[in-house]
Order: structure tokens, then sequence, then C-alpha cells
């Protein structure tokens, strides 16, 4: 079989196509080496617009595949890294692909040629060369980002949060026309409507795009950069209040819990026998009971027990024990004591003061440093200021933590006051929510129910 020469060429930006790696560049300089060394059959291989950073490249493939298939007899680059910037990638290339297949690789600018031994000796040097300097720039621009997001600036690029714009003169998150559908569907969300409701009435394509962008941290000042949070310059769209508020409640309540119904109790009620969830099922005229899972086969992946014997019972009884003792549970809150705002709360703003103030003792500190020729004491200082820094945040985040419980109690004590008055005058979305924001869960057994509450 008559063997070729393959002119491998790769441009994987136009930036290298003006810093004279263009493929014509690339292919007159490789031609002309072949014509100087007599070689008259060639052929070319273009991956334009391709990363080195593996060979997964569709001309690459064809390349390797028609190697090892022995049609090549030479493989000619203009440079080292046009065939892979990795070295563990070069190296399999070479000593996989086409030495085993009698393919001697040429490359021109770092006169290489692996027919000879010093050749093969100079590959595996550069290629180590060109690996360590890919590593560099990697961990130079991740420090360079880490420092960029910790000021404050977005990370650039990649994906933008929906409801904003990336200014790349200020390096910030600006809110565009959409941000005004982001707080509507923070808002639909806390009213109690379903993602896909949120997600029709939105014009979003998925509902899971709802989850997404209520999940979003940006969207309330903040940038989560390698799982670190870093205050943001960025405008925020909703408070932090909304924000947390909205994670708890999908956290407690489950997207089954969530199906848009008229029924008081749906997701909410368990078998006490086998453990699988009840449904509300039409009953004639009569009205609704409520079935177990494990008897209705349409559903076979929410049975637990095929041989649940569990009765089915009229879910208006259910539904009336469910609300009396809601009732109760709103007497004894109100004979209770006022809910006091722990003490924890009212240091918040004294700590975030301290912080600040420990921030600027340390950038202040550090610049002593710099023109103290490593002063040890300064140093150490310097290490004791963040010490006390890294304790403040600790009770800074745990103060937060209190608001949100104290805020949560508030909610859910305004929430069930004067129940009795006003029950019969709410609708049975706000029913809802009252119900799901008190019970974790009711448990049916026979005749017998268990009401299981959030805390």
């Amino acid at each position: 079989m008559k063997k070729k020469a393959a002119i491998y060429i790769r441009v994987s930006t136009d930036f290298q196509a003006e810093e004279g790696y263009s493929i014509d560049a690339q292919k007159e300089q490789l031609t002309a080496y072949c014509i100087s060394k007599g070689i008259k059959d060639y052929e070319y291989y273009i991956d334009g617009g391709w990363s080195g950073s593996n060979i997964q490249r569709p001309e690459m493939q064809r390349l390797i595949n028609e190697a090892k298939n022995g049609k090549i007899s030479h493989c000619i680059v203009y440079k080292l890294d046009r065939l892979s910037r990795s070295q563990k990638d070069t190296l399999y290339l070479i000593e996989d692909v086409f030495n085993p297949n009698g393919v001697d690789f040429v490359s021109i600018n770092e006169s290489m040629d692996t027919s000879t031994p010093m050749g093969r000796l100079m590959l595996g040097i550069l290629s180590a060369f060109a690996q360590l300097e890919r590593e560099n720039i990697r961990m130079r621009t991740r420090m360079g980002m880490k420092e960029r997001v910790k000021d404050g600036y977005w990370m650039g690029g990649g994906r933008i949060p929906f409801g904003y714009d990336y200014s790349k003169e200020q390096g910030i998150l600006i809110p565009n026309k959409d941000a005004d559908k982001v707080r509507l569907i923070y808002s639909m969300y806390l009213d109690g409507h379903s993602p896909q409701t949120i997600a029709n009435t939105c014009g979003l394509k998925y509902d899971r795009l709802v989850y997404q962008i209520l999940a979003r941290k940006s969207n309330c000042g903040y940038i989560v950069y390698n799982g670190e949070e870093y205050k943001g310059r960025h405008e925020p769209i909703i408070s932090e209040e909304t924000y947390y508020k909205t994670m708890e409640m999908m956290e407690e309540r489950s997207v089954n819990r969530r199906v848009e119904t008229n029924h008081l109790l749906t997701g909410l009620v368990y078998c006490g026998k086998c453990g699988a969830k009840m449904t509300y099922k039409k009953w004639g005229k009569s009205g609704y009971k409520f079935m177990c899972y494990s008897q209705q086969k349409s559903k076979p992946y929410l049975i637990k027990d095929k041989n649940c014997n569990q009765d089915k019972v009229w879910a208006e009884d259910v539904e009336e024990i469910v609300i009396n003792d809601l009732f109760r549970f709103s007497i004894d809150l109100s004979k209770r004591e006022s809910l006091k705002e722990d003490n924890g709360i009212s240091t918040l703003d004294m700590l975030k003061s301290q912080a600040t103030e420990i921030q600027k003792r340390i950038k202040k500190l550090y610049t002593l440093y710099a023109f103290s020729e490593e002063d040890e004491i300064l140093l150490e200082t310097i290490n004791d200021y963040k010490k006390r820094y890294s304790k403040i945040e600790k009770q800074i985040a745990n103060s937060k933590d209190g608001k949100r419980l104290y805020d949560k109690h508030k909610e859910i004590s305004d929430a069930v006051e004067n129940l009795i008055q006003i029950w019969d005058f709410l609708s049975i979305r706000e029913k809802q929510n009252i119900v799901r924001m008190l019970v974790k869960k009711i448990i049916v057994s026979g005749e017998k129910v268990e009401i299981e509450y959030m805390f």
C-alpha cells in the first residue's frame, strides 16, 4: 500500500490567525517543507476552530485511524502545540499511534524529526514544557478570577443569569428587562403556584428553569464561585429575605406536594400501614376517599406493599380532624408569651462593623509588611487578625441564621393568629399555604389520624 504524508493543521481562534497561525499560513510553510524534502504524496488534515486541550477533533481522529491502518508515512505540523497542548496526548500520539505504525513525526518550527534519536529526546522535553506552561496559565487564570470575584466583580464570560446582562466596561451584572419576570417568579412561588404554572405564565419552556432561577443567589446580590460566596457589586433583583424564604419553602415542600389542586391535603397524607402516599379518590356522588397508592396499580413506582390492607377513609373526615387540630394549635399559640427577637440579632450590625474594621487593619498591615523586609512579628500580627476576622464571620453567619429562624416563627405566628375566625373567609390556596407551612406529614391508620408538624 502506497503511503502518504499527513499535513496536520489546527487553529483554535481568530486571534491565533492574526498571530501567524492561520490555516493558509501553516499550509504554505508545511507544503514548502514537503517539496524541499521530496515528499510528493501528501494530504491536508485541517481542524479549524478546535482547542488543543484534547484530541477529540474530527480531522485528528481521521488521521489516527488512517495511521493505524498503515496509510500514513509522516505526520507534519507547523508547531508542536498544533498537534496537542497536552503532554499526555502528545506522547500517546507519538508512542502509541505513530511509532508502532511506522509514522515519522515532524515539527518544522522546533526542527524536530522523530525518525532520529535526538528528535525523540527533544519531543519529550518540549512536550513537558508545553504542558507546564498550559498548567501555569490555567493556575494564573484561576487565581486572577478568584481575586476578581472576591472584589465583587462578575466572572465574565460563560452563562449570564436570567434577568441580567453583563457589562464588560463595569465588570458587573446589570438587571435587564427580564428582572421583573424574575421577581414575579419568586412572588408566584411564595404564593403557592406550581413551577409549571409559573413557567407557563412567564413564557419559560420547562418547569426546571423555574427551579434554576429560584436557586441562583446572584439574584440577591451574591456571587458563588467554586463553592464560596462573595458579596457582588451588582444590583440585587430580590432581597435576601425573599431568597432565604424561597429556599426554605423549596426545602420543606417537595414537588409532589406543590401540585395545583383544590384538595386541602394533597401530598401530605401517608398510609400508616405500608408508608406509601395516599391520594384523593372520587367515590361516587358522595365525595372523596383517601386511597393508599399501594392499592392503585396505575402508578407502580409508588407502591410500597402490594398486599397493603389499609381502609379507604373519607377525605372530609380526615380534613376535619386536621383543621380542628390547627385551630387548637392557633389557640395554644395565642396563649404563649409573644415572641421576642433573639439578642444575637441585635448584635449583627456590631459584628459587621467589627469585621469591616479588621479588614481595614489587615490591609494596612499588609502594606507595612511589603516594605518591612519580611518582618516576622508583623506577619504574626496579620495572622492573628485574620483568625479574629474568621471567627467574626462565623458569628455573623450564626446571627443571620438566628434572624431567619425568628422571621420564620413570626411568619407562622402571624399566619395562624385568629385562625378560627378567618378560616371560612380564606381561599383554598390560602388554606393550603397555611397547612403546608405547619404540617409535615399526616399518617392515617384506619380511623386513627396522626399529624406531624414542621417543628
